[in-house]
């Protein structure tokens, strides 16, 4: 498969997080007003420590083979959000190890994805609005540089986002559960 294949069918996947996240938003708001959303809600709930680390290990997964088996060298803003995303894995992983949901786990992996998502949030709007002077490593790639850009939004930058993004959604069912 080439490249282009695996950028396009991670787009897919991106945009399918993002409608996911608008969703799972809308009903945690709805669930008063609409009370048959509870059944969804309850299911995020339940199984959203699962999920978190599902998308998590994705994370990684595509992270690395991008760089490690398709040579793509990550810049200085990919590693922060590689240092906000790759903990988020043990975390979930310990959390269901021990069966434990009372572990604030999904506080923790709220207050990750904030950060990540921030530098997510940065890193894109360096790369559709170049500034000129980038706060980027001399050694490596330059930040600003797109590798590729799908749907006329979706960067490497951009997926990030939507992780972080779909994870603080689903933690925000998980945290109401676990503080319960």
């Amino acid at each position: 498969m080439s490249v282009e294949s695996y950028n396009f069918l991670l787009s897919v996947g991106t945009f399918a997080l993002q409608v996911l996240s608008i969703a799972f938003l809308a009903v945690y708001f709805l669930r008063p007003r609409f009370p048959d959303l509870n059944d969804v809600g309850s299911f995020l709930a339940k199984r959203g420590l699962w999920i978190g680390f599902l998308i998590s290990v994705a994370g990684i997964a595509v992270s690395l083979f991008y760089s490690e088996v398709l040579g793509f060298e990550p810049c200085f803003l990919c590693w922060w959000q590689r240092l906000f995303q790759y903990p988020q894995a043990i975390l979930f992983g310990v959390a269901l190890w021990n069966s434990e949901f009372r572990i604030p786990a999904a506080v923790y992996s709220i207050w990750f994805s904030i950060f990540g998502a921030a530098f997510a949030i940065y890193h894109h709007i360096l790369q559709v609005y170049p500034a000129g002077h980038l706060p980027c490593s001399a050694n490596g790639p330059s930040c600003a540089q797109i590798t590729f850009i799908e749907f006329g939004y979706i960067t490497y930058p951009m997926m990030a986002l939507s992780a972080f993004a779909f994870l603080i959604v689903v933690m925000l069912f998980v945290r109401e559960r676990s503080s319960a």
